[in-house]
């Protein structure tokens, strides 16, 4: 509704959206290195974007000069990426649950691992982002002194939780659907994700305290058969009222702060960009996480197994 449709219908040009997983490096490392395409255009995360431009896996846009890329601040903008949305990791809960069953989990991550002060059937992301750093914020490091993250400690953080995780996670729509019929009764997740199921009509509440934001944006693999299209639809996608459009469905904050102009008083304040949202968050160091992404996601994969 917000991009593909559109774009369409002012160039004449067909997107064919296809879904993938999350933080794919050896996806887009293979397309690269066969020549065998599945995507001309993808978005990804700041972190795993930066792992592949610094392999060399990713093309330059060299979109600086275009009028709606200018728009969008050059923090959410690299040479190889501009960024489409921000999004937060925040902890969600079921309002049907807490407080009626104990206190709701506002407190921070620190509700999360209060495992006798506040039961209930918890969700977790199977993947080191952002899990490390809820698990060191439980266990008392600063917001604002989290990085370089302390892995060690973040693993013995998670110790303590690990076996009363009712749900590892894999998929943010898997978190929406956990949340709705009630598979969980607290969960980390995005906000977008939550905001989901609360627009569905589930009870399910947000809670920004200590939540962690970060942005995601659009790429195109290095070499693709249609580099010139995907940077003509990055163009598009950059402008403020196709950002604006998206907000409607998906609950991110655009990166064009133009968007805002084009976006309903009521659904921007469920925006992670929100004034009121963005004091009570951190900012995830994606950069640091570029540098040890692999690294750390071996380890936490065999710790899922250990």
């Amino acid at each position: 509704a917000a991009f593909y449709k559109p774009f369409a219908k002012e160039t004449g040009i067909e997107i064919v959206g296809v879904a993938g997983q999350h933080e794919p490096v050896a996806i887009i490392k293979g397309m690269v290195e066969t020549k065998a395409y599945q995507w001309d255009c993808t978005i990804l995360g700041y972190s795993t974007q930066e792992t592949l431009r610094t392999q060399g896996f990713l093309e330059e846009l060299k979109l600086d000069g275009d009028p709606a890329v200018a728009e969008i601040p050059k923090e959410f903008r690299t040479p190889t990426l501009v960024g489409s949305d921000v999004y937060a990791t925040i902890l969600a809960y079921r309002t049907d649950v807490y407080p009626a069953k104990g206190k709701a989990p506002t407190g921070g991550w620190k509700d999360m691992w209060d495992l006798k002060g506040i039961p209930g059937r918890r969700g977790m992301r199977k993947y080191p982002h952002d899990t490390m750093e809820e698990a060191l914020l439980a266990d008392g490091v600063p917001g604002d002194k989290l990085y370089p993250l302390d892995i060690d400690r973040a693993f013995n953080s998670l110790a303590k939780i690990k076996k009363d995780v009712a749900i590892w996670w894999t998929g943010g729509a898997q978190t929406s659907q956990m949340l709705k019929t009630g598979e969980v009764d607290m969960c980390g997740t995005w906000n977008g994700r939550a905001q989901a199921a609360i627009d569905d009509g589930g009870p399910v509440a947000i809670s920004w305290n200590q939540g962690l934001w970060a942005y995601e944006g659009w790429c195109i693999p290095k070499g693709a058969p249609k580099i010139d299209l995907a940077r003509k639809f990055i163009s598009f996608c950059s402008r403020a009222d196709r950002q604006a459009a998206y907000t409607p469905f998906l609950a991110y904050g655009p990166s064009n702060p133009g968007a805002f102009k084009h976006i309903d008083p009521k659904r921007a304040a469920l925006l992670p960009t929100f004034p009121d949202n963005l004091k009570q968050m951190y900012r995830i160091d994606a950069a640091w996480w570029g540098t040890v992404q692999e690294k750390v996601l071996e380890r936490f994969n065999q710790w899922m197994l250990g």
